[in-house]
């Protein structure tokens, strides 16, 4: 099995205070696209199946659990890359612009520019909602998927659940405040249009024609995205091959020590069936 010394290292570096201290600073590069914004990313090069790490809402590549997943493909040898969607981070423009579709066609981008070969994808939150969006639009590049709570359609969802007279507010201001425990202000200040424009990607109302296999791991105590919504995708997808992992003390974002050994683990195994089956 894939797993190892390298990987057992890459564990106990989990539990030093400093684990992602500085590292993430060097070696960012930016993926140019006419009359597009530039994505800034890290690439590591290796083996296949590759890893690629799709960051949530509002997030950037410098997530905890990223910087994890690079070092354990680094242990092994395989590639790896991060990125920030645009309007975060390091990317160019103007996060309010942006929309699920726009966010799809970076993912689309990183995959299609700096991915050789199939790809693991790893999708934290609203990546978990491009990363089946990714798998749908180029499924002859997918290895696996991961999802670590995945919040597929969670926007429109949530949006969904207020009044009707709530709904005509954020209509006519051309704003939604979502609350999150994880915003500065304690909300996201979501564009009306951007919330119109994410109706076109739902996927939970049908069969979801992804036959890759699929690990969904979520948190029993998330208070953003339900772990509910984790089953739901299982049930859609028309993989055979699909686990759901809860973590019953575990919370939206999965950070903890524990959460990640069990994201590391799972992609191990993966890449051990990936390549045993190759």
């Amino acid at each position: 099995m894939a797993f190892g010394w390298g990987l057992q290292q890459t564990l106990f570096r989990f539990g030093r205070p400093a684990f992602s201290g500085c590292r993430h600073k060097a070696s960012i590069q930016y993926l140019s696209r006419p009359d597009l914004p530039k994505l800034a990313y890290r690439k590591l090069k290796g083996k296949s199946p590759g890893v690629l790490f799709l960051p949530g809402y509002a997030s950037d590549m410098h997530a905890q659990k990223a910087v994890a997943l690079e070092d354990f493909c680094k242990s092994l040898g395989h590639s790896f890359v991060r990125f920030d969607y645009s309007g975060c981070g390091s990317s160019e423009g103007d996060f309010k612009e942006q929309t699920v579709g726009k966010w799809k066609k970076d993912v689309l981008a990183v995959l299609d520019d700096l991915c050789e070969g199939p790809q693991i994808l790893v999708g934290s939150s609203m990546g978990g909602w491009l990363m089946l969006l990714a798998a749908l639009a180029r499924p002859d590049k997918i290895a696996a998927l991961v999802g670590v709570a995945a919040a597929a359609d969670h926007i429109i969802t949530s949006f969904n659940q207020l009044t009707v007279e709530v709904k005509k507010e954020v209509e006519e201001s051309g704003e939604w405040r979502l609350p999150s425990k994880y915003a500065n202000d304690g909300y996201y200040s979501v564009p009306y249009e951007t919330i119109k424009e994410a109706e076109t990607h739902c996927l939970l109302t049908s069969p979801i024609p992804i036959t890759c296999p699929v690990r969904l791991i979520h948190g029993m105590k998330d208070e953003e995205v339900p772990w509910h919504v984790s089953m739901h995708i299982a049930n859609r997808v028309l993989s055979t091959d699909v686990d759901v992992i809860l973590r019953k003390n575990g919370e939206h974002r999965l950070n903890e020590k524990d959460d990640i050994k069990l994201l590391v683990y799972t992609i191990d195994d993966l890449i051990d069936k990936l390549t045993t089956v190759g």
